[in-house]
């Protein structure tokens, strides 16, 4: 799925929430997550929240909530802000398990303008492999990755003030969070693999859900590589600008899986949905040591087994370039990891 379609998508179903939280059931919870205040600009915040939990996402959003549920979700409280003529703003505060759940939700789309709705300085020793935002806004939806939190604040009509209320509203959830780094299994992502191939950063997911890894790059309406919410996976593109006109791209999918048994097994369900013309000719279970590579359609695809890790490309021009990214790929996981799993 393309950004500017995840963008549509979110602002569908932004509207879509808008509307909801008219009406709908609420979920037996009082403690509020943030202290937002009564009045910003010339909006008034109802005195009623809205606590939205696993029980009646499906409710609220109409049978979106699958996106949310597909990461470690706790529940969502929802806020509106009025002012007659200027239109509504609805809060929402997506409260996750854990801020790589909240990361991920960002991750989706990085569209839009970054803007700064946070005082502190990012908790990482590490160079970040994905853009730095932690807050992005455009057409008058703010969404906002702070710790365990995911906001989305939108002014259903889009003014300069509007605009300010609703940045005024974002650095209010933000304020006094932490700010932890990006998620760890990110750090596998070379930037260039040798003087080919760069790595697409505005286009990197994080993700836990084949349901998610489908609206970013469709394998199997099937659950085919196992993945639920013990799993880690990020996907991302790499492209080749060498050459004039269209370049060229690859995908590259990296899961993180409990075990080495969990991931052979997932490797081999992999390997006979997607392959299944190749199964006989080879062993899924292998180490990056040994790397697999097949034609089919849209170019070639390699994969890995490393311990608890798979790494898999897609859409390569070539065997080489399939082998050379994997390679490359390997010497950034974890050793220890992977040799304390082995």
């Amino acid at each position: 799925m393309t950004g500017f379609f995840l963008k549509i998508v979110f602002y569908l179903i932004a509207i879509t929430l808008f509307v909801s939280s008219l009406g709908g059931a609420n979920a037996q919870m009082t403690e509020k997550t943030v202290n937002l205040p009564k009045t910003i600009g010339v909006w008034t915040r109802s005195d009623s929240t809205r606590f939205i939990d696993s029980n009646n996402i499906f409710e609220y959003m109409n049978g979106a909530g699958e996106l949310y549920l597909a990461y470690g979700f706790d529940h969502i409280e929802v806020y509106e802000y009025t002012a007659d003529p200027e239109g509504s703003i609805l809060v929402e505060v997506y409260v996750m398990t854990t801020s790589n759940d909240a990361f991920g939700l960002l991750s989706l789309d990085w569209g839009g303008e970054p803007v700064r709705v946070y005082s502190g300085l990012a908790s990482s020793s590490h160079p970040s492999v994905s853009p730095s935002a932690r807050a992005l806004y455009g057409g008058g939806l703010l969404r906002i990755w702070a710790d365990t939190l995911y906001a989305r604040v939108m002014a259903y009509r889009e003014t300069p003030a509007s605009k300010q209320a609703v940045l005024s509203l974002g650095q209010t959830i933000a304020e006094n969070r932490k700010m932890p780094a990006e998620p760890d299994l990110l750090k596998i992502l070379p930037k260039a693999v040798g003087s080919v191939w760069t790595l697409k950063k505005d286009r990197i997911a994080y993700f836990r859900s084949h349901l998610v890894l489908n609206s970013l790059y469709y394998l199997s309406h099937q659950n085919i590589l196992d993945l639920d919410h013990s799993t880690e996976a990020v996907i991302a593109p790499y492209e080749d600008l060498s050459n004039a006109g269209t370049p060229k791209r690859v995908q590259v999918l990296f899961v993180k899986y409990p075990s080495p048994a969990r991931a052979r097994k997932a490797l081999e369900t992999f390997h006979n949905a997607y392959l299944h013309e190749y199964q006989k000719q080879i062993d899924p279970g292998i180490t990056h040591e040994s790397i697999n590579a097949f034609k089919i359609e849209d170019g070639w695809l390699g994969y890995a087994l490393d311990g608890p890790f798979l790494t898999i490309v897609f859409e390569c021009p070539n065997r080489e370039s399939a082998k050379m990214i994997i390679k490359q790929i390997s010497l950034n996981t974890p050793k220890k990891e992977r040799d304390h799993e082995k």
